[in-house]
């Protein structure tokens, strides 16, 4: 089940401003990766029946992560290690599907939703999906003081989100989520950080691009240690709010 942005007379005067696809448009799985050794062979395993390509974009591992998703056969390339941002936007130029797909390497995401995420670009119904955890629920957001901290941050960056394009959407961070290439590149997008999700959702709502939600749920990372400390980063979520609000 999908859930479009828009509700009401507004959904059916939005065109979209982007041509249709091929009918045999590919499909770039993206995960990116740093020290992910751990788990990064059965995320290149589980997505490979949904994906033409598998792109891994690692941020100058230390362990063995590069050398097993090339095992994998995925396609590896490097970025400068300034972040999650850094390795997503290296991806647009890099990828050669027309639909991308970003999948996190920490087992949280359940490859199985990817084919919900691309059908409603293929359809011409979406130009971004994402997947959404309040729709689908969340291992991840409750249960210590840091994951209430990222959840109420995110509802209320949602909710300036929401009144800003009035729309009804109710994940802009989930980083599992599918963007038709073109309309990547053309977002024009800067964070190197983990603000590059909520970014992308703004510049596409800017566009007047079609976004729409799948019901996902988040599991707890299977492997590795997580990257993010969300408060050390609050500010970077605010700043980047405030710049691409208006």
């Amino acid at each position: 089940m999908t859930i479009s942005a828009d509700s009401g007379p507004r959904a059916a005067r939005r065109r979209a401003p982007w041509p249709p696809l091929p009918a045999d448009a590919g499909v770039t799985v993206v995960i990116p990766t740093r020290n992910e050794e751990g788990g990064i062979a059965r995320i290149i395993d589980a997505v490979r029946p949904h994906a033409t390509e598998i792109l891994v974009v690692d941020g100058r591992s230390t362990d063995r992560t590069r050398e097993i998703a090339a095992a994998r056969r995925a396609r590896v390339i490097e970025d400068t290690g300034r972040g999650k941002g850094e390795a997503l936007r290296l991806s647009f130029t890099e990828a050669r599907g027309d639909i991308l797909v970003f999948i996190d390497a920490d087992g949280s995401h359940d490859p199985g939703d990817i084919p919900r995420l691309v059908e409603p670009i293929r359809l011409g119904e979406a130009e971004l999906v994402i997947a959404s955890r309040t729709r689908g629920g969340s291992d991840e957001l409750h249960g210590t003081a840091e994951q209430l901290l990222r959840y109420v941050g995110s509802q209320l960056i949602m909710l300036a989100i929401n009144y800003r394009w009035r729309v009804h959407l109710t994940d802009s961070q989930n980083g599992y989520r599918a963007l038709r290439r073109d309309v990547a590149l053309a977002l024009n997008l800067t964070s190197n950080l983990t603000t590059i999700e909520q970014e992308m959702l703004m510049k596409a709502l800017r566009l007047g691009c079609r976004v729409e939600e799948v019901p996902s749920h988040e599991f707890e990372r299977q492997w590795g240690v997580s990257k993010v400390r969300v408060w050390r980063l609050w500010w970077a979520y605010l700043w980047s709010l405030f710049r691409n609000l208006f």
